[in-house]
């Protein structure tokens, strides 16, 4: 499965990332228990089960991926001069550390599966303060790489997407 790829630029606030975000539409069962076996099949151990939140924030120190279970949302990934995204129940969306979302809007019913890699530490979270910009990037470019796609497991897309972003960690 080949999944749609987006790059955002670093606007000084929001890093974002030279690794592609990566969207699979229509990639997994919409039971959020399965869901969760193909995650952690694919060693994106789940880590919650809710929404992404309504406000712009990254990770610095881990990548993420968010599976949609139910409804839809329209998700603002890149920071406030980047791209907004819809996604809907079955679609996977895998954001690379310092890749910036914020919710804009969703159904009643969204319910998203979040994980993160099982290489990954405890992720944090920022929401793009300028002061903080010279230090985040640094935590980015020192994140692994995963050791598979959470969609298809190693040897996914993930792998040779990131791979010809000059991923060299």
């Amino acid at each position: 499965m080949e999944p749609e790829t987006f790059l955002f630029e670093d606007d000084g606030a929001i890093p974002n990332s030279r690794l592609p975000l990566l969207v699979y539409r229509n990639a997994v069962p919409t039971d959020p228990a399965a869901i969760e076996h193909i995650l952690a099949a694919n060693r994106w151990p789940p880590a919650w089960r809710d929404g992404v939140h309504p406000f712009h924030h990254f990770h610095s120190n881990a990548h993420e991926v968010l599976a949609v279970a139910a409804g839809s949302a329209r998700v603002l990934f890149g920071g406030p001069d980047g791209r907004v995204l819809n996604v809907s129940a079955g679609d996977v969306v895998v954001v690379p550390a310092g890749v910036g979302h914020c919710n804009q809007d969703q159904s009643p019913d969204l319910l998203i599966v979040g994980g993160y890699p099982d290489n990954a530490e405890r992720p944090n979270m920022h929401r793009g303060r300028s002061a903080d910009h010279r230090r985040v990037v640094a935590d980015i470019a020192a994140v692994a790489v995963p050791n598979a796609d959470p969609v298809s497991g190693v040897g996914g897309a993930l792998s040779r997407l990131w791979s010809e972003s000059g991923w060299d960690r």
